[in-house]
């Protein structure tokens, strides 16, 4: 099957290379696009020279708006299955088959942290935030979901084509909002337990001492996808 990663970047300039060598290495049937969030450094460059292609936006839209130019283009080019593919390093390309492996029962897969495998540690109140969304999100799609909050993830054909037109750009809403948007179109969604890393550069887009925040934003995300109509 045709498979392309996305990996989005902002400024990601010292990681993105070993990112996107990580990925031939480990799928080196597939295509990698790297969608240039209007990155100040030398993202865009250091990725081309790498060997992705590179998609780059006038304006910075978050990881949401740069996904759904991703999926878009996944699309347009008739890509059968999906990655996504943090630019950050903290992605395992090598737990990168088993997700595209689930793909064959699912049409969006998510690779889960906190599902019994490696030892990837959360702590407080960011942590009790992402337990508190996996159950609500768990009760609701009727699918036992440990780490919804991932942006490891792989979507086949259907979820690609959802995504590319309706994806959410909310920042920290998009992965969740992702969840509900797939299962009101009635597509099948499972996790994967998989490793990862803590990130190679960087800081991290929420810190503990935001958790509240954190929990606020993608409590109205959800909120708004309750009332939303989808497609």
């Amino acid at each position: 099957m045709s498979v392309l990663a996305i990996v989005p970047c902002f400024n990601e300039q010292d990681s993105v290379a070993a990112v996107v060598a990580d990925l031939h290495r480990h799928l080196p049937e597939a295509d990698v696009l790297v969608v240039d969030d209007a990155s100040t450094d030398g993202t865009r460059d250091i990725a081309r020279l790498a060997g992705a292609t590179v998609v780059s936006l006038c304006v910075n839209l978050g990881v949401g708006g740069a996904m759904r130019v991703g999926y878009r283009y996944a699309d347009e080019h008739g890509y059968e299955q999906v990655l996504q593919v943090d630019g950050d390093g903290q992605h395992d390309s090598s737990q990168a088959p088993l997700l595209l492996d689930a793909l064959g029962g699912a049409d969006l897969v998510i690779g889960a942290r906190f599902a019994g495998t490696g030892d990837y540690d959360v702590r407080g109140p960011r942590r009790w935030s992402m337990q508190l969304l996996a159950a609500v999100l768990s009760r609701r799609t009727r699918v036992r979901l440990t780490d919804t909050t991932s942006g490891f993830r792989a979507t086949g054909p259907r979820a690609t084509r959802l995504f590319a037109r309706h994806y959410t750009a909310e920042y920290l809403g998009d992965t969740v909002e992702a969840i509900v948007l797939a299962h009101k179109a009635g597509l099948t969604i499972t996790q994967v337990p998989v490793v990862m890393r803590a990130r190679t550069t960087g800081r991290p887009s929420a810190h503990p001492v935001q958790a509240m925040l954190y929990l606020g934003r993608v409590a109205l995300a959800l909120v708004l996808s309750s009332v939303r109509k989808f497609p």
